[in-house]
């Protein structure tokens, strides 16, 4: 689901996770249509960084609890 937010309304997926001034830089990018592609592209990427630092912090905890 988010990753249609950030294909379609890439300043709304930055909003979303609490990114206020990445939103503003996002959706001033955005507003013209060679910038959309760029802007949602980065949108993206951001959203697969985020989940993969969520991912390697749970592992890094898991492995410190044995």
């Amino acid at each position: 689901m988010m990753t249609l937010i950030a294909i379609f309304f890439p300043s709304l997926s930055f909003l979303l996770r609490g990114k206020l001034l990445t939103a503003l830089l996002c959706l001033v990018l955005q507003i013209t249509l060679i910038g959309w592609i760029p802007a949602a592209v980065w949108a993206v990427l951001s959203l697969q960084n985020a989940r993969a630092d969520r991912r390697d912090a749970k592992l890094i905890k898991a492995l410190k609890s044995k």
